[in-house]
């Protein structure tokens, strides 16, 4: 009773500070984990450690660790663990915007495609950028090709916009380095590798049932493009333009690829390959510090080439420091699950589920849910939900792989898109859409969207446990 006490105590901080305080997640879940940490008895804390497969005498050298000193603890382990690849992937991010890399990208993929197939070059461009760059980074960037698009073809705007949307809002919950399913990956033991994969999988059922929808919301309700005067002038000439120099595709999609590319050979290969030569070398370049780093290496190679080293040096402090406020927040949730944890909730969870057979996944996935309509934030529902689902991913009882449990946390983000969000106000803001039209077309779709990827991951659960 004291823990479930405990957990109820600590959400309630989280979710009414940052609702109805307004106080900054960083704060609310850095408040929420020193609570728990000092409101837990030594003697609860000493036997959750036991029951993780601590000693004796760790574990009650944990329980007389002071409180401050445990949650510092907490945020340094889940920062030295998670810190340098949000670094490195924020850098990638913002060369591939300065560059234009990610403009090649879209407009490579339309060529490709073509003006009929334009909805599907969105889509997919939206789903490859959101992996190493934020959602509303991606779609500010998107949009003003999809006007442009509306433009040359004079209809589906609408479908355009919810393309973007469908792409981007998935790989953005799904798919690391972005901070949420890093954060969950690394709560539950989830490889990079394993992660990424199952992501993309999931995060593409979830899609396509995105753009389905898109596709009847645009032939039931057509949305016009309102734009006027300077602004309609400005859309019809980047709609002919082509003639921007723009780095080559391939170098262009490098600094995403090559990161996956790496983990993945020293995932599969190798653990297996000789301890020397070129096995020695895989297993350096494929540890996922090194091998996202690669990636940021090869971003700021092509951002210099495309303009100068005094670009590239205000490039790279712009991402640091975009990145750190995220570092912050989840480092701080890492902090919170760590005094979560040793409070015994694991456990109790696992009782929990194992005494009136509940259904793991889809109650990760309610509970995330309920937290990301509360709080509008994809990425603090993640981190706050992953503290209670922790110790059941990790105590090796699942009929599962723990990856499973991971991505059902990450559809459960999605629902549900409304006014407390701010992706709802760089959509609709950015695109034209009003507040109905938003309610009409994002929330539904943003329902749609996670349940798929929770049957998704229930399917691949079920098919495939991977235990």
């Amino acid at each position: 009773m004291l823990v479930l006490l405990l957990f109820l105590l600590a959400l309630a901080l989280v979710v009414g500070g940052i609702l109805f305080l307004r106080i900054h997640a960083f704060l609310a879940l850095l408040g929420a984990a020193l609570l728990v940490t000092l409101l837990t008895p030594a003697g609860v804390v000493e036997q959750a450690a036991r029951a993780r497969g601590l000693s004796a005498h760790d574990a009650a050298a944990l329980a007389r660790t002071p409180a401050g000193e445990r949650v510092g603890e907490g945020f340094g382990r889940t920062c030295g663990q998670i810190g340098l690849l949000i670094a490195m992937a924020s850098i990638i991010g913002t060369a591939l915007l300065e560059s234009g890399g990610a403009d090649r990208i879209v407009r490579s993929a339309l060529r490709v495609l073509g003006p009929s197939r334009a909805p599907v070059a969105f889509l997919g461009s939206g789903f490859l950028l959101a992996i190493p760059v934020f959602f509303d980074t991606v779609f500010y960037m998107l949009v003003p090709l999809a006007k442009a698009a509306r433009v040359r073809s004079g209809r589906q705007y609408l479908l355009y916009v919810l393309a973007i949307v469908a792409g981007g809002t998935m790989t953005h919950s799904l798919v690391p380095p972005t901070p949420g399913p890093l954060f969950v990956a690394n709560a539950f033991g989830v490889s990079l590798a394993l992660m990424t994969a199952g992501g993309c999988v999931v995060g593409g059922c979830a899609a396509a049932a995105g753009f389905t929808y898109a596709r009847w919301a645009d032939s039931r309700w057509p949305v016009p493009l309102r734009e006027a005067g300077p602004a309609l002038a400005e859309l019809e000439r980047v709609a002919q333009s082509e003639d921007r120099q723009l780095p080559p595709l391939w170098l262009a999609v490098l600094p995403i690829v090559l990161p996956i590319v790496l983990i993945t050979l020293q995932a599969t290969v190798g653990s297996a390959a000789a301890p020397h030569g070129w096995g020695a070398w895989l297993r350096v370049l494929g540890e996922k510090n090194v091998a996202v780093g690669s990636g940021a290496v090869v971003a700021m190679v092509m951002l210099w080439r495309a303009s100068s080293g005094t670009r590239v040096r205000d490039a790279v402090t712009t991402a640091l420091t975009s990145a750190g406020v995220i570092i912050l927040i989840t480092a701080a949730g890492g902090a919170f699950g760590a005094a979560l944890q040793q409070t015994g909730l694991g456990a109790v969870v696992q009782q929990l589920v194992a005494r009136y057979d509940l259904p793991v996944l889809p109650l990760a996935f309610v509970l995330t849910a309920l937290l990301r309509t509360a709080l509008g934030s994809a990425t603090v529902a993640m981190i706050t939900a992953s503290g209670a689902f922790a110790g059941l991913a990790t105590g090796g009882n699942l009929p599962f792989h723990p990856m499973y449990l991971a991505l059902a946390i990450g559809c459960g983000s999605k629902p549900i898109w409304w006014m407390n969000d701010s992706g709802f106000w760089v959509v609709t803001q950015m695109s034209g859409l009003t507040e109905r039209e938003g309610l009409r077309h994002l929330t539904p779709m943003s329902i749609l969207m996670g349940v798929t990827g929770l049957l998704a991951t229930m399917a691949g659960a079920e098919l495939l446990p991977l235990v």
